[in-house]
């Protein structure tokens, strides 16, 4: 009888280690695949952030780009009125001297009377002032 509950005690702290250790490493197993799937969604996350990430930049460039594109449009745009003005203002000019050889005679002779150094006006037929002498 002693051998039997000796046996019985044996056999059932073999199975009360078995179980233990089954138990630990279903533990381990359960902890593991928990770990990994933790790491999997981490994984996902920063993926999907830094996707999110690029896109803004890629959406902030491009409208940077289109900023700058609209802003020299603009700028030539504005460069071609002032050319506009320009050439306008150059007709009118143009019209209002025709006919005026006296007053660009006169004019010619201020600029000359107005400028540095020692010059001496000669008139000539064309009316052009001569620019050496010798």
């Amino acid at each position: 009888m002693k051998k039997t509950i000796l046996f019985s005690v044996a056999l059932f702290s073999l199975f009360s280690l078995t179980s233990c250790w089954e138990w630990s490493r279903q533990q381990d197993i359960k902890d593991a695949e928990a770990k990994g799937i933790a790491t999997l969604k981490e994984s996902e996350s920063s993926k999907k952030a830094m996707v999110e990430t690029a896109k803004a930049e890629n959406e902030s460039a491009t409208l940077k780009a289109e900023a700058m594109v609209k802003i020299a449009k603009a700028q030539a745009n504005a460069e071609i009125e002032r050319a506009k003005g320009v050439a306008e203002a150059n007709k009118i000019i143009g019209n209002s001297l025709q006919g005026n050889e006296d007053y660009l005679k006169y004019l010619q002779i201020e600029a000359i009377k107005e400028s540095k150094g020692s010059k001496v006006y000669i008139p000539t037929e064309a009316g052009l002032p001569i620019l050496e002498a010798k």
